[in-house]
């Protein structure tokens, strides 16, 4: 099966269904990182992934890695922690210091390259891409961000500077989201830290129409807004 090559000049994708199977998912290369492209992207559940140095490349994989959030496994540890947890969590406070922190903390290196970083700041002005921050006290330790597709979420990286932050940022979103009216969490490719919260794996085909679906509803029309999500009382 050909790679497909994309054109500047079109924002068109190839379907889904001719993505190669090793490696696992990749369907094209080339184009942009332009706001349009990228939505268009995410609407037929295809997302970037490459490397520095290397063309842009657009991924399917199949099977695909989800989390309904009301399936988020909580450990009895840290359901422990969370009852005393240090931490604030909020929403859209600090887009960008969350991608950043996503690109700097990987000892393997980082795909979230500087063209990526201001892709998905573009998304966020507009309103499509989001992020969950932890902090310990005015210290950014954990977070998260993504993309909303109606009412299901396509994560795309998480980082942690500090204990259980990632998992506080993921446990706290996965409740608000199912609160607002989110049904479903794109987690991608599978990873023992996914599948140890709760994601599991499904055929492309019935995420793609989850994804049909589910992009059609509307969260709480207050859902994005910039907000505390979790302060604990003392």
């Amino acid at each position: 099966m050909r790679l497909v090559q994309l054109s500047r000049h079109s924002i068109a994708f190839p379907s889904p269904d001719v993505a190669l199977r090793e490696p696992n998912g990749l369907l094209a290369l080339g184009g942009d990182l332009s706001p349009a492209r990228l939505l268009m992207a995410y609407q037929r559940g295809i997302f970037p992934w490459f490397s520095p140095g290397d063309p842009i490349l657009w991924w399917s994989p199949d099977p695909r890695a989800v989390l309904w959030p009301e399936t988020f496994h909580i450990s009895r540890s840290m359901k422990r922690f969370h009852q005393r947890s240090p931490y604030r969590v909020t929403l859209n406070h600090a887009f960008g210091q969350v991608i950043a922190g996503c690109a700097d903390d990987r000892d393997e290196g980082t795909w979230i390259t500087q063209d990526i970083v201001m892709a998905y700041h573009r998304l966020h002005e507009l309103g499509y891409a989001h992020s969950i921050e932890v902090w310990e006290g005015e210290t950014l330790v954990g977070g998260m961000y993504g993309v909303a597709q109606g009412a299901l979420f396509c994560g795309e990286s998480m980082f942690s500077r500090r204990v259980n932050a990632s998992k506080t940022a993921l446990l706290v979103f996965c409740d608000y989201f199912s609160r607002s009216g989110g049904k479903l969490i794109d987690c991608q490719v599978l990873n023992p830290h996914t599948a140890s919260l709760g994601a599991v794996e499904i055929l492309r085909r019935d995420y793609l129409q989850h994804l049909d679906s589910l992009r059609q509803l509307l969260c709480n029309p207050h859902c994005w807004v910039p907000k505390v999500l979790f302060e604990r009382s003392e």
